[in-house]
């Protein structure tokens, strides 16, 4: 799972050397943490949060499919 949205924001954005995807439990499933260099952050969020709506409807039918929950945020 790291890995599949590792790679959808690095396609996305303009500093790809400045992503860090973490994983961690949590009490809700697996937690999925992305920091972005600041200057891409509107790329990852995109025009009305559609681009992160896309990465967290891929994360979650790729849990449902693993018997599983994750979430997905975007670290200040």
């Amino acid at each position: 799972m790291k890995e599949l949205v590792e790679y959808i924001v690095k396609s996305i954005v303009d500093k790809p050397d400045n992503v860090n995807v973490t994983v961690e439990d949590s009490d809700f499933g697996k937690l999925i943490k992305i920091k972005v260099d600041e200057s891409d952050k509107g790329r990852i969020i995109g025009k009305q949060g559609k681009i992160i709506k896309a990465i967290r409807q891929v994360v979650s039918a790729s849990a449902t499919k693993n018997g599983g929950r994750s979430r997905v945020e975007i670290i200040e």
